[in-house]
Parts: structure tokens; C-alpha cells; sequence
């Protein structure tokens, strides 16, 4: 028959792996990224230093940002990474514990690979386990917090922040997430909506001590004066915002006009500047204080503003613009002749422009109900300006997620010690269920390893007090003893959790589902290919 031949089916430059041994690798690429961010779990967090290619360095411990940096190999390690990232847009806070855990979910079916377990039992056990991990913290665990009492807000988010480099500053950055949610929420009508992202803005300026960042009740922008007479500081002002330049129409591309006498050319001037006047007069009709547009402002139009005593301020981002408008109340209009008393922003109680270092900022502050505003962070250097921003990013989260999702579960691994004592009673002795349980106990670990204590000997302690019924006993992540959460203040967000939990189960199973890698490698002499695979290598 065909005996000699081997039959090819694969394209020989590709490299095929599969069965047990790939299943084997996954789990190694996830342990080792766990690994790599272990020491970055808890209060004593260490710091990664990391140099990216450009030379620029990053010195941070937020699980995110380490692994946006890292560059790796490994397909499944690079899917680790990307739960990172989703953690990290879902509820902002976490990304540290979700690789930890998903690495240990990984790390414990490995023995259960080892007995032929086939990996869809391990997966049907790892779901039912989420599932019932999930209903024990929605129902049992976890407690509801009241959104009017400060205090027990600001402990939430004091123990986020209690394990970031901003920690130092705990106090300060605490009211600063607190004020900037507060001031960006909006009811209507029982639907609550925080967009943190887009009327929250963060203006680092180096220089100042970070005790100087505060949250202003309205806006600032990186923008001076467009004509130096202009007034640099309005009580009460009138803002209009505009969305279209104060200078006469230039063609779009090249504008060919034929002018035969020479009063034509001056009638072509005449007209343009009569376009200009006309913008400015339908401006100074509202008797504004101060013009801001995100396009540009020509001379002469500055000539009539100032002549009227109007400040003005050209090319404005659209992003501060909107952000603006939320603060004073004003309503950005796109065409001069539209504009109307009620567009006029009268909300705002001072603008004034202050010299920071080198730069020139604009501010518009005192805003009676701004509902947009600005963290102004102050700090010694770029880089301690830039993780402070990143723990802040954090913290806003934590507020934002407690708005819309007011309940909370104690941290310091209190919470995983007794979801793993529940499911553990549930499971029969050897069963992958059983396993999930035993994962759980990595959080409090790291805890306590982070922290120089002696790891078994605190996790056995701990065990005992939640077999004996004390729920809310978790590790100190400062001093590695023992210690009741809900009395020290230690709490988390349920929403964090929750998301935690999912990513790193779904993530496990989904990384225990693959049983086959081929990877093709490219060839390198680019003449013998044909035109097909020359599409793909360009691709």
C-alpha cells in the first residue's frame, strides 16, 4: 500500500504539540506569570521596575500595568495578560489577585491531569464550583453599605488603596476618589450613570508635594489668553462655548479665485472681515465674559472681543470642552447666529488663569453643581506622578463600583478562606470541586508571605477560626497576624470580587480546554514563496 510514505498534512515548517503536554505548558506559562506578580499582592507589596524598549522605565505594582509592559512568548501566558486588561476595564481594581488566582486554579489541576482525569470533568467540577462560589457571596457573604455614610465609604476605599504606593497618602487620595464620583454621578430617575473616564479628568503637573492634588469643583485646561489685554481673572463669569472658528472660511483645498479690477480684491477683504464682525456681534449681543472655541480665533475677531471685554480661548480639546460645558452649565453651540441666553453658562463662580511652573492654566472654578471635574495632582517627578494616577485610576474604580453596586465583603483573604470553607463541605474528598476550594487559599498565602510571616502556621491558624465560626478573620497584610476585617476596616467592593473570581475560573477552564497547539513559523527566504503565502507573510 502506501507503507514507505509518511502522509503530510501539515505544511512541514509548522510545529504541532498536543495532547498532555501542551496541557502541561499551559499550566507552567500560567504559574510562571502568577509568579511573576506574586510579590505585588497586599500592603507589603514590592515594586516592579520595568524598562521598556524605548529606555523609558516603569516602576509600579499594579498587576495591570506590569504585564502591559512585559513582552512574552507563550500563547497561553499572553491570554493571562489579556485578563488582566479585562479586569482592569470592568471594575479597575483586582488585576493583581485575578492572575494570582487564575494561576493557582491552573496549578491545582495539574495533579488531576496526572490521574487521566479528562479536562472536561475538571472543567464541568471548576463551573459548578464558580456557580456556587458566586451564590455564596451574593447571599451569604457579603453585607450592603449604606451610600450616604462617609466614613464606611472611605474605609472601602482606604483598603484599596492601603496596598498602592499612593497609600502614604491615604487620606488624601481617598477624598479625592470620593469627591470626583460624587461630583460625576448622575440620577435620572433611578438610573445611575458614573463616567469616570470622560468627566474626570486627571492633569498631572510636576512640581509641588502631592499633599497640593485636590479635586476643583470645575475644570482646568492647559491654555492661556488669546490676546494679552483680555481680563485673566472674572468673578461670576458668562462662559459660550463654540464649536466653529471665529475667522473667515478657507477653502478646503486649493481655492483658485479670479480678480480682474483692483476694487474686486478689495470688496473679497471687505466681505471677509464683515464675516468676522458679524460672528463677533452675534457674541457680544449676549454680553458673555469669556468666549471659548475649539477652533481658531483671528486677529481682527480678538480686536472686537477685546474691544467688548470679552476673554477668549481658541482650540480647546473637545474631550475639556464637553467636560467644561458639564461644569458651568453652558451648551456648546456650532454656529454663532444659533446662540441663545439659555446656552450661556452661568454656573461657574470664578475663571482665572494661574501660571503653573512654566505653563499657563486656565481655571473655572467654584461651579455651583458641576457635575464634571478635574484632579489636579501635584508630585516630585514624571514617574511618581504617573503611578500615582494609575492608583487613583484604581480608587475611582472602587467608588464607582460601589455606587452602582452598594455591597461589600471583608478583605484580607478573609472572604476566599470562607467561600473555600463552604465549598470544601460541599465537595467529596478528591474531586476537582474540591480543588477550587483549595485555590481559593492562595489569596490569604500570598498574604501572608508578602509579609515575611510564616506561611503554614498562619494559614493552619486561620483555618481553625473560620471552622470555628469566625468569618470575618483574615490576614493583616502589614504585620502577617491574624485579625478580625470587619473591626479593623478592611472591605471590599462585592463587584470586585465577583469579577475576580469569574475571569480566573473561566479563564482556567478555558486554558484546560486546549489540547493541541500548532504553530506555523514564517518562512524566511521570501523569493521561493509563492504569491499566496507572500499575501499572508505581509498580512
Amino acid at each position: 500500500m502506501y507503507g514507505q510514505q509518511p502522509i503530510l498534512v501539515l505544511s512541514q515548517n509548522t510545529k504541532r504539540e498536543s495532547g498532555r503536554k501542551v496541557q502541561l505548558e499551559n499550566i507552567n506559562a500560567g504559574k510562571t506569570i502568577a509568579d511573576v506578580i506574586r510579590t505585588c499582592l497586599g500592603p507589603q507589596a514590592m515594586l516592579k521596575m520595568l524598562m521598556d524598549p524605548m529606555g523609558g522605565i516603569v516602576m509600579t505594582n499594579d498587576g495591570n500595568a506590569i504585564l502591559r509592559e512585559i513582552t512574552v512568548q507563550h500563547p497561553a501566558a499572553k491570554s493571562m495578560i489579556e485578563i488582566a486588561r479585562t479586569q482592569d476595564e470592568e471594575v479597575g481594581d483586582g488585576t493583581t489577585s485575578v492572575i494570582v488566582l487564575a494561576g493557582e486554579m491552573l496549578a491545582v489541576a495539574e495533579q488531576f491531569l496526572a490521574q487521566n482525569i479528562h479536562p472536561t470533568v475538571i472543567i464541568r467540577e471548576y463551573r459548578q464550583a464558580l456557580e456556587d462560589a458566586v451564590q455564596l457571596l451574593q447571599d451569604k457573604i457579603s453585607v450592603p453599605i449604606d451610600l450616604n455614610d462617609r466614613e464606611k465609604l472611605r474605609e472601602v476605599i482606604h483598603s484599596c488603596i492601603g496596598t498602592k504606593y499612593v497609600g502614604r497618602w491615604g487620606d488624601l487620595a481617598v477624598d479625592i476618589a470620593l469627591d470626583a464620583v460624587n461630583t460625576v454621578t448622575i440620577n435620572e430617575n433611578g438610573r445611575i450613570e458614573v463616567d469616570i473616564k470622560n468627566y474626570a479628568k486627571v492633569e498631572k503637573i510636576p512640581g509641588g508635594s502631592v499633599e497640593e492634588s485636590k479635586v476643583l469643583n470645575g475644570v482646568m485646561f492647559n491654555k492661556d489668553v488669546t490676546h494679552p489685554k483680555m481680563r485673566r481673572y472674572i468673578e461670576n463669569p458668562r462662559i459660550i462655548l463654540l464649536d466653529c472658528p471665529l475667522e473667515y472660511k478657507k477653502g478646503e483645498s486649493q481655492t483658485n479665485i479670479e480678480i480682474v479690477g483692483e476694487q474686486d480684491f478689495t470688496k473679497l477683504l471687505q466681505l471677509e472681515e464683515e464675516h468676522v464682525q458679524r460672528l463677533c456681534e452675534d457674541i457680544i449681543a449676549l454680553k458673555p465674559d469669556v468666549v471659548v472655541t475649539e477652533k481658531g480665533v483671528s486677529d481682527l475677531a480678538q480686536h472686537y472681543l477685546v474691544k467688548a471685554g470679552i476673554t477668549a480661548i481658541r482650540r480647546l480639546r473637545k474631550t475639556d470642552n464637553n467636560r467644561l460645558a458639564r461644569a458651568c452649565g453652558a451648551t456648546i453651540v456650532n454656529r454663532t447666529e444659533e446662540l441663545k441666553e439659555s446656552d450661556v453658562g452661568t454656573q461657574a463662580g470664578r475663571f482665572e488663569i494661574k501660571k503653573i511652573g512654566d505653563d499657563y492654566f486656565t481655571f473655572v472654578t467654584e461651579c455651583k453643581n458641576p457635575k464634571a471635574c478635574t484632579i489636579l495632582l501635584r508630585g516630585a517627578s514624571k514617574d511618581i506622578l504617573n503611578e500615582i494616577e494609575r492608583n487613583l485610576q484604581d480608587a475611582l474604580h472602587v467608588a464607582k463600583n460601589l455606587v452602582l453596586n452598594p455591597r461589600l465583603v471583608c478583605g484580607g483573604g478573609a472572604v476566599e478562606m470562607s467561600v473555600s470553607g463552604e465549598l470544601a463541605a460541599k465537595a467529596h474528598h478528591a474531586a476537582p470541586y474540591r480543588a477550587v476550594a483549595q485555590a481559593l487559599e492562595i489569596i490569604p498565602r500570598t498574604l501572608a508571605q508578602n509579609c515575611g510571616a510564616n506561611t503554614i502556621r498562619t494559614l493552619t491558624a486561620l483555618r481553625a477560626k473560620h471552622a470555628a465560626g469566625e468569618k470575618n478573620c483574615g490576614i493583616d497584610g502589614e504585620t502577617g497576624l491574624i485579625v478580625d476585617m470587619a473591626q479593623k476596616g478592611i472591605w471590599e467592593p462585592l463587584a470586585v470580587k465577583l469579577q475576580v473570581y469569574k475571569t480566573a475560573v473561566e479563564t482556567a477552564i478555558f486554558l484546560l480546554r486546549i489540547d493541541d497547539i500548532v504553530s506555523g513559523s514564517k518562512k524566511k527566504n521570501k523569493e521561493g514563496a509563492n504569491p499566496a503565502e507572500m499575501a499572508n507573510m505581509q498580512e
